[in-house]
């Protein structure tokens, strides 16, 4: 269910995923705000649950029970799973952590996707390649600095989730060439909600205001058509070449912190990103050598 790898498939991808990367802002953005006067499990448990709601009200009269249709339902649990354990450490992270310190970390996951394609799929190491990831490496212990006192744990989360996150996108593209985005984007978000409720049940506490509400809403929509998104943009371009746009997000929240929240990002943290998404940057313009 690919699409031929063309310049013009390439360029939708890309816009498709710039797309999705300037709605995940957004979500991250509404949920650090929401996690300020909720519990976390709570804001996961509705950004799933309003995800399912809206995508099956759209999806369901067009597309049927065939939404629901996989010979890769092992795979899709996993991403449940995944999407779990992600937005739980993203959203946690969000309330010690700047916009822009978590999204700096989050830029290492391309970095990764070399390191684990290699470990995975047997791609080979270059000097060059090898030399890039340790430099993004290099960058992700700039913005973290565990040696400073201005250290926080929170900063191991986002460590975590992008590490997780590399993986989810390998699993993306892998499932992209067996099953429709509707269905990549519309089970796992059903799993999620399933392994969640019991929790959001115990700890329940609904939104007081018509603002939390609105944007608890919001965070099931923007995290539904995202990842739907991210799904199609797969089928049109490969994952090396759709996974450095990433960086566009230090922009979104570089803006998103500072107008909502007052936050004005340390030296270190612009230091740190500008090397990780150097040597992104970098592994890309290899890939594009390559291809």
């Amino acid at each position: 269910m690919l699409h031929a790898d063309s310049a013009r498939n390439r360029l939708v991808g890309i816009g498709l995923v710039s797309l999705c990367y300037l709605l995940f802002s957004v979500l991250d953005g509404s949920a650090k705000w929401l996690v300020q006067s909720m519990p976390v499990v709570m804001v996961v448990w509705l950004r799933f649950f309003i995800h399912v709601i809206v995508a099956g009200a759209v999806l369901l009269p067009v597309k049927g029970l065939s939404l629901l249709k996989t010979n890769h339902l092992r795979w899709h649990v996993l991403r449940a799973a995944m999407f779990v354990a992600m937005t739980a450490m993203n959203f946690w992270a969000l309330q010690y952590l700047q916009l822009t310190v978590t999204s700096s970390i989050f830029f290492s996951s391309p970095i990764l996707i070399a390191l684990l394609s290699a470990q995975l799929l047997g791609e080979k190491l270059h000097a060059g390649r090898l030399a890039a990831i340790a430099a993004g490496f290099c960058g992700v212990l700039v913005i973290v600095h565990p040696w400073s006192a201005d250290f926080h744990p929170a900063m191991l989360l986002a460590v975590l989730n992008a590490v997780l996150y590399a993986v989810f996108m390998m699993m993306t593209r892998r499932l992209a060439a067996y099953d429709p985005p509707e269905t990549i984007q519309f089970l796992p978000a059903i799993g999620a909600t399933i392994i969640l409720t019991p929790f959001a049940i115990a700890a329940w506490e609904a939104p007081d205001t018509w603002l939390e509400w609105a944007l608890a809403c919001l965070l099931g929509v923007f995290g539904g058509v995202g990842h739907y998104l991210l799904a199609l943009a797969h089928r049109y371009a490969p994952s090396s070449v759709i996974a450095p746009f990433v960086y566009q997000q230090v922009i979104y929240m570089a803006l998103f912190g500072y107008l909502v929240f007052g936050d004005v990002p340390a030296p270190a943290v612009w230091i740190g990103a500008s090397i990780v998404v150097g040597s992104g940057l970098y592994l890309f313009a290899r890939e594009r050598k390559r291809a």
